[in-house]
């Protein structure tokens, strides 16, 4: 399923069995999942523990897979490694406070740890978007994460989330520039173009979601696009 800016009012659902789909893109040439649980973003604790363990158990072996969404105690977090996640993604406890994401990297290593900077009018915000609160400066949430322990930083522009528009590259290259951690671009990338342009300002990876179930781009034709500008240098 896929949001559009977050909001639950304009869901698409592509597919009612989501293991299928993480083997088809495991299939196609994936090396990262990105699993978001949409309904734990939304209320704060995990929903869909099940349709996650089937993902894991079917292409857990073979890629590398984080999880997102409602993971905001450290008893979730565990629960989530142990169910066989690669990484976990925090967002709306990191932001309240940071100290919790040091406790989980402290426990499970930096690998492990991936801080979601959802930003909307240069303010990280949590609470699955929904909420009224200000939020956090975005660079200095990145800042505050870094100084905790955290090394990468997925960077979501809101206002460009499922909508094909192409990424924040303005965003993005700020966050960069801070120098505080890798930072993997999401919100908007939908094309070889895109990942080429993020990669270009340095962004470490990028999250492909609505272009990949919509057959905009697939993963065999992002993973060769992104093989060969390294192969170059480029």
């Amino acid at each position: 399923m896929r949001l559009v800016e977050g909001d639950f009012s304009r869901e698409t659902a592509y597919s009612d069995d989501p293991a299928a789909v993480a083997a088809a893109f495991a299939a196609d040439g994936a090396r990262w999942l990105h699993i978001v649980d949409l309904d734990g973003a939304r209320t704060g604790s995990p929903a869909h523990e099940k349709a996650i363990g089937a993902i894991v158990a079917a292409v857990g072996g073979s890629v590398g897979i984080e999880v997102a969404g409602g993971i905001r105690t450290a008893e979730t977090a565990r629960a989530v490694l142990a169910r066989g996640a690669t990484r976990i993604v925090i967002g709306t406890a990191a932001l309240r406070d940071p100290l919790f994401a040091a406790a989980l990297v402290a426990e499970h290593g930096p690998a492990r740890v991936v801080a979601a900077i959802d930003v909307r009018d240069g303010r990280a915000r949590g609470d699955g978007w929904a909420g009224d609160a200000p939020g956090t400066d975005a660079a200095a949430a990145v800042a505050s994460l870094a100084d905790a322990g955290v090394t990468t930083f997925e960077v979501t522009a809101i206002d460009r989330d499922g909508l094909l528009k192409g990424p924040d590259l303005d965003l993005l290259e700020r966050l960069v520039h801070l120098a505080r951690g890798r930072v993997i671009a999401s919100g908007g990338v939908s094309t070889v173009d895109d990942l080429r342009a993020v990669r270009a300002i340095g962004c470490s990876g990028a999250i492909v979601g609505r272009a990949l179930y919509e057959g905009r781009l697939t993963v065999g034709a992002a993973v060769e696009a992104i093989d060969a500008a390294r192969a170059s240098g480029d």
